[in-house]
């Protein structure tokens, strides 16, 4: 394989030296959050959902934080390879106008545009992702406590500053400025363990799905907090990677089942917060039933601009939105590549090329 490589911790890789990778294994699927890094991920998405996981009948859980969240939301809705295929262009084509007068769109203002691309997008559609036959659906947040209770000008950046200050010297202090607050289809439990952060759930409905899902996606400082979701404590949320940034969960899947995770690098980093804390980034025994199924970086290196696409190209490309859309469109069809391969991978039922997580 030249463009995939596969990770796997020590329990997963024995049972796919026993078994094989099948789909009726996966019991599990995170969503990461990372920006447009995710986009890399829409063939992989597309074969797993829709070609693959199509062939077993278990129940399985995807949990997913702000883009993830996103692009698992889309795979609960029916045909989910036409709604990726939309997904994927309504992202790379995203533009904001900005009106005369300002340099850049204010949080609210792009919070706004948000709002109205999803309503857009789930429009008379939420249904179809709340009532799946199988996939239970689980959207983090960031629920703001005391001072990060209310969004502000002056609290937030305070309240921010304290929560880095904390967590870096102890992740599970995090939880004094901000919980997990997850939202699930209702009557499913999660599929992790919370005993390594302040944890809340609640039932993702008709009413405050879109809210929620907005609130994942909310990136502090860059777009406005969701207030007061309905279902749950009053509050400002946030995005749900700051939390759990790459979603390094106490996972427990059923039947000793597979934690499949299509991801856009090998580590699973617990918080945004922990990017620059090198030394969270190591696997844990939290992994252990997991796969990852990463790009291999010297791939990467292939791709317009030798990187994934991410935010700052927003930046990069500010005067020439045409260019930035043609970088990412075609880093997503190069990216067919590495569903090409893990279907190749899948069809010789070895545990070939297998690599410790």
């Amino acid at each position: 394989m030249k463009a995939l490589r596969i990770y796997a911790g020590p329990a997963a890789r024995k049972h796919i030296e026993q078994n094989g990778l099948r789909p009726q294994d996966v019991r599990t699927i995170p969503g990461a959050a990372g920006g447009p890094k995710g986009l890399i991920l829409g063939p992989l998405d597309r074969f797993i959902f829709g070609r693959w996981l199509t062939q077993s009948n278990q129940q399985v859980h995807l949990v997913g934080a702000s883009i993830g969240a996103w692009r698992l939301a889309t795979a609960c809705l029916s045909d989910p390879d036409a709604a990726f295929g939309r997904f994927e262009h309504d992202y790379v084509h995203q533009q904001f106008e900005v009106p005369p007068g300002q340099k850049r769109l204010s949080p609210h203002q792009l919070s706004e545009r948000f709002a109205e691309s999803l309503d857009a997008f789930y429009g008379g559609r939420i249904a179809e992702v709340l009532d799946h036959a199988r996939y239970r659906l689980h959207v983090v947040t960031s629920r703001g406590r005391h001072i990060l209770g209310r969004e502000g000008r002056a609290r937030t950046p305070v309240g921010y500053l304290g929560a880095f200050a904390t967590n870096s010297l102890h992740r599970k202090s995090l939880g004094a400025w901000l919980e997990r607050c997850v939202f699930s289809t209702p009557g499913a439990a999660l599929p992790f363990g919370t005993r390594d952060l302040r944890t809340r759930q609640h039932a993702l409905s008709e009413a405050n799905f879109n809210m929620v899902l907005q609130a994942s996606c909310s990136i502090p400082f860059l777009l406005a907090a969701v207030h007061d979701i309905p279902g749950a404590p009053r509050g400002a949320y946030w995005d749900g990677g700051i939390t759990d940034y790459h979603l390094h969960l106490d996972y427990q899947p059923a039947d000793d089942g597979i934690v499949l995770y299509p991801h856009f690098q090998q580590a699973v980093v617990p918080g945004w917060l922990d990017k620059g804390l090198r030394w969270r980034h190591k696997s844990t025994g939290f992994l252990d039933r997991m796969v990852v199924l990463a790009p291999d970086r010297d791939w990467v290196r292939s791709l317009p601009n030798g990187k994934l696409p991410d935010r700052k190209d927003f930046i990069r490309f500010a005067n020439d939105a045409q260019a930035r859309i043609a970088a990412w469109g075609q880093a997503t069809r190069e990216a067919q590549r590495l569903s090409d391969e893990f279907e190749e991978w899948l069809g010789k039922g070895q545990p070939v090329e297998l690599l410790p997580l």
